[in-house]
Formats: structure tokens, sequence, C-alpha cells
């Protein structure tokens, strides 16, 4: 199996997940610096990764898991991804590397045309031309933008998003369902709904509260407070990924080629629930700045996921507020005593 944004997030937790299935997999990633480096080769060194062996196109064995291998590699350099696809002969994809973050979209649009759009091609295009089984891909709620109807379900139109970021998500959607109907390709999209946990991204609203809170600094509460958002637990995004991994493409479930899933808690939380949540769990209360609504924001995120849990059985393992506190343990563990 191939894992793209193996050493991002939830590329990370789902590289983990593969090996502890006894999946043998190579992962890529082009380690750029849109956030702390340091916190990507963290996570690859836990994956039995050694930094120092980490060079362009060039794969590294861990030293901890006999079927995992790195390589460091960008997805929009086709004819690279093509030989990698041509020297492994993966039958599976996990599609989880992108350019993220809703509000950088507003300052530098080419990164995501580059990276979720050009990258993605490539992806379809390798899995074409090598025929795998399967592409599960990372799509994103806020695909769905201005929608105002709540909870959001995958058969809801989404042809109103509110960011470049969300547009290029569904752009993603759009090609790989021409994969599917063109070429056969069985494709699954996930819709992941704010996603959140141990080892999460610098950019992210748990993360940039929590360092905040527990340095004494004031966080930036927008919208005054007023934003619902559906935040999900990384390992219950994981599990969904388990589940879909697991059912092979000619099981007789009736499941067509081409699929879209709402990956989510399903109980939106009030924005200044979530932080008082952390206050709680930090044992410290936070200097709050509020701000009017962010450009490319909205206002309450909500996943209906009775299609996922009908397909799959997923349910939902982890409230948010015992999320938030494994998420502030392993802030502290890992940060302690360098920042406190």
């Amino acid at each position: 199996m191939l894992v793209t944004g193996a050493a991002g997030f939830i590329g990370f937790h789902t590289v983990q997940m593969l090996l502890a299935e006894g999946h043998t997999v190579v992962g890529v990633d082009n380690l750029n610096d849109y956030y702390d480096v340091g916190l990507k080769y963290a996570r690859l060194a836990v994956c039995g990764i050694d930094k120092a062996y980490v060079r362009e196109g060039e794969p590294v064995s861990s030293k901890t898991d006999p079927n995992y291998c790195f390589q460091q590699l960008d997805i929009t350099h086709a004819d690279k991804l093509d030989a990698l696809f041509r020297s492994e002969g993966f039958e599976r994809v996990v599609h989880l590397a992108a350019q993220v973050g809703v509000r950088y979209s507003l300052e530098n649009p080419q990164a995501y045309v580059h990276a979720n759009l050009v990258g993605f091609a490539n992806v379809l295009e390798c899995c074409r031309q090598h025929q795998l089984e399967h592409l599960i891909y990372a799509s994103s709620s806020s695909i769905y933008g201005a929608n105002d109807k709540i909870p959001f379900s995958e058969d809801d139109r989404v042809d109103h998003p509110v960011s470049l970021y969300a547009a290029t998500k569904r752009s993603n959607e759009l090609m790989a369902h021409t994969y599917s109907h063109l070429y056969g390709l069985k494709t699954t999209g996930l819709r992941f709904f704010t996603v959140y946990g141990p080892w999460g991204r610098p950019d992210m609203a748990m993360f940039l509260f929590v360092d905040a809170i527990l340095q004494g600094k004031p966080i930036q509460v927008f919208n005054h407070g007023n934003l619902y958002r559906d935040f999900t637990y990384v390992d219950d995004v994981v599990n969904s990924i388990r589940h879909i991994v697991a059912s092979l493409p000619d099981e007789g479930e009736g499941l067509p080629k081409y699929n879209l899933y709402n990956v989510g808690n399903s109980k939106p939380v009030r924005l200044l629930d979530f932080i008082e949540s952390i206050e709680k769990h930090t044992g410290k209360m936070a200097i709050r700045e509020y701000l009017p609504m962010q450009a490319g924001d909205v206002e309450k995120t909500w996943a209906n996921v009775d299609k996922l849990k009908a397909d799959f059985g997923y349910e939902v393992q982890t409230s948010v507020d015992a999320g938030v506190k494994k998420f502030i343990d392993w802030y502290l563990s890992y940060y302690h005593p360098v920042r406190y």
C-alpha cells in the first residue's frame, strides 16, 4: 500500500494503523515547510524512520518495522511518482497529501493548485496506468461551503465553496468520479470534519489554543465565538480508513466504483465550549481576543454519517472532551520542558 502525506498528521496515524493491521506500506511526503518540519521528522521517527537517512528520492527502511519504507517525494513530479508505482507494484493507495488550510489559501492560491489539483491528477493517472484496486483519498467538510442545510449529507449540493481550498477538494471529487466512470478505477473520497488529536498540525485551532493558553498569550476567537465545529478525533478518522481498506473491491457489498463519505463526530460543538474544555484540562484560563468572521470560514459544520455507518459500521469512539485531554497530554509530553 502507498500512503501519501505519510509525515502529515492524519497520514502518520494512518501508517501506524496499517502497519498494525499487517500491511506492507510505502509512505511518501515532500516534507515542505508549511509548518514545523521538525514535527514531521518526529512523526517519522515514531515509525522508525531516521532523519539522517532521508534524502529526496531515496527509500529509507524503518528501523522498527520491516514492513515500512519511506521516501521523500513530491507528488507533483509525475515522472518520479510513476517510477515509484512501477517499482513497488501497489495494490491500493491512501492519498492524504495536500496543501491544507483554509486561511492560507487566501494568501497563496498557487500552492493549492499545484499540490491539490496537479498532484491529485498525477495520483489518479498512476492509479489508472498501473491498474490499482482502490484509491482512498481525503476530501474535506469545507466543500459544503455556504450550504445552510444541516447536518451536511453526501447528497447535498456542494457548488458554493467559500475558499479555494474547498474548491480544490471538490475538484478532486469530480476528477475521481471521472476516472471511476471512464476507467473503472474504484475511488472512495472521505470528507473529513475538523480532525484533531495528538501530533496535530500547529496551524489548527486546537494546537493554537493550547499553545497560547499554556504560554499566557491571547487566543483569537473568530465570529466572537459563535462558530460550531464537528470536531472529530483522529483515531475515529483512522478507524474509518481501516474499515474501508479492509473491504475488497470485488466483495458483494453492492457499493459503486465511486463513493463519498462524511467522516465526523456528528455532534457539533460551540467554539466557546471547546475553549472551556481546553481551559479545564490545562488548568489555565484563556485570554480571549474576540474577532469578526474571517473570509473563507463557515459558521457551522455538522456531519451526517449515516452512510458510513450503514456501509462500514462506523461508530464514534472518542468524545470531544476526552479527545481534548488526550491532545493536551501529548502536547505537554512533546514540548515539555522545552517551552515550559
